[in-house]
């Protein structure tokens, strides 16, 4: 009898809980269903050839929050246990009270919720408050679902565990199992109350999102006053109702946004300036765009009489973008002359009086017959054994390679030293290192600017032959010479 009235009392929670809002703190319902026993005896949940008995009751339930209720339920019926062996049946009552969770609050027609509570049974016909006809139920849990029909009714299908602390209800002293009992139920909840509507537009507080709507204002479903436009403008305060603009228009469009509206502004699809009527000036000046003779002239340029920028050079590039005011150049150089005609500017040409390329950055290509003879030289400059000093003929050969250089002074040239594996890696990296730099330094000394060089040193980390073989070693044993812009 105990778990049955905390059944009901669940139930009635459930059915109160759901349907409840702000606007509706209270509600009462009626419930009922069957209660299934499990205990010494035997388990009948959720077994439909198993006994089964009816319940009924009542139940009050209070609001807290928009994902909580607390509730107070009120059950009566039968409960028990029937087999071909033993059985008992007897009758309860039962209070509890019950707090609920309900994850999706009470905004959508089926609302599930889960919940927990404590109560008390007594297995007594007759309502006689003995100490020994009642058990606690501690706890209750269980969870259901909430199908709104309306927005005071509320229908509620819910399972409800009651968990009791007595071993003897079903006969049985010597068990190891206490009474428990699981109940299905249904029901239907009713709510009261009427929300508060403090600017009395016809929307309650609680779901009112603009609750100082003035007197007399049309509001929609929100209690927001009405935006025809949407332009977050309200009608009443929309200047331009009927088409979308700015809250700093006063609901009117400004297509350029510049501060003027379209209906003011001189230069509706450019942005300018409030002074100007909404059109730019765009060198400063204080005479719109549309009236300037040289609209384009740059704030604090020196100008001409008409008012438009000095070119000095009369190359057709005004100073303030000629690149090189002071003699004349095409425009597609920003004013600068292009001495060699290699499309490259003199100010940029590395080689500006020798047509060039401008990969090259204004040079011309190095010879194809000068690259074979800089990579034959890389492939014949040798080295004392174990050293990076240079034998005497390989400064012939460099000699040579100074000359092709000065050919190109604005080229740069990587040497590269790469050794054979005899000997440990970290001595074979020096050794490379050094011998490019032996390289390096005897081109400078022949008057090659270092800037042009670079010397890496690879060790034996790149070779081009098997050093299995005396052949494939003096192969990795080299210096190359590379050269570029």
């Amino acid at each position: 009898m105990k778990k049955l009235l905390m059944l009901s009392v669940c139930l009635i929670s459930a059915l109160a809980t759901t349907a409840q809002t702000q606007d509706r703190k209270w509600s009462f319902g009626v419930q009922g269903g069957v209660i299934q026993y499990n205990g010494d005896l035997g388990r009948d949940w959720y077994q439909t050839d198993k006994t089964m008995y009816g319940f009924g009751g009542i139940n009050v339930s209070r609001y807290l929050f928009k994902y909580m209720d607390i509730n107070a339920a009120f059950n009566r019926g039968t409960l028990g246990y029937d087999s071909s062996v033993t059985g008992f049946k007897g009758d309860f009552s039962a209070a509890n009270v019950n707090l609920r969770i309900k994850p999706l609050g009470s905004d959508y027609i089926i609302s599930p919720y889960v919940f927990g509570g404590i109560g008390v049974i007594l297995f007594d016909n007759q309502l006689n408050f003995h100490k020994e006809k009642i058990d606690s139920a501690m706890p209750t849990a269980g969870g259901g679902f909430n199908i709104r029909l309306t927005p005071a009714l509320t229908l509620n299908l819910q399972e409800t565990f009651m968990f009791t602390n007595n071993d003897a209800r079903d006969g049985v002293v010597a068990g190891n199992s206490k009474e428990d009992y699981l109940l299905h139920s249904a029901g239907l909840t009713y709510n009261f109350g009427k929300g508060k509507d403090s600017d009395n537009d016809g929307v309650s507080d609680n779901r009112d999102k603009c609750p100082d709507t003035p007197p007399n204002v049309a509001v929609d479903k929100n209690g927001c006053p009405l935006d025809k436009d949407k332009d977050g403008v309200a009608d009443y305060l929309d200047t331009c109702p009927d088409v979308a603009g700015t809250a700093a228009m006063n609901g009117c469009p400004d297509k350029d946004n510049d501060g003027v509206s379209d209906a003011e502004d001189r230069c509706p699809d450019v942005k300018g300036t409030i002074a100007l009527k909404g059109c730019p000036d765009a060198d400063g000046d204080g005479v719109a765009d549309i009236d300037d003779k040289c609209p384009n002239t740059k704030s604090g340029t020196k100008v001409d009489a008409t008012g438009c920028a000095l070119d000095t050079d009369k190359d057709g590039v005004s100073n303030d973008e000629d690149r090189c005011p002071d003699v004349a150049g095409p425009v597609s150089l920003k004013g600068c002359p292009d001495s060699d005609g290699d499309g490259v500017a003199d100010i940029d040409d590395r080689c500006p009086k020798v047509k060039g390329t401008m990969e090259n950055k204004g040079c011309p290509e190095i010879a194809k017959q000068d690259v074979v003879r800089i990579n034959y030289i890389g492939s014949k400059l040798f080295f004392e054994t174990g050293s990076d000093k240079l034998k005497v003929a390989s400064l012939t050969l460099l000699d040579e390679l100074v000359k092709i250089l000065n050919k190109y002074d604005a080229a740069s040239l990587a040497i590269d030293g790469h050794t054979d594996s005899d000997g440990s890696d970290a001595f074979n990296q020096t050794l490379s290192q050094k011998r490019t730099e032996s390289v390096k330094k005897y081109l400078t000394s022949k008057g090659i600017n270092e800037s042009r060089l670079t010397a890496t040193g690879y060790g034996e980390t790149k070779p081009i032959a098997s050093n299995k073989t005396s052949l494939g070693k003096a192969k990795n044993r080299r210096v190359e010479l590379k050269t570029a812009y």
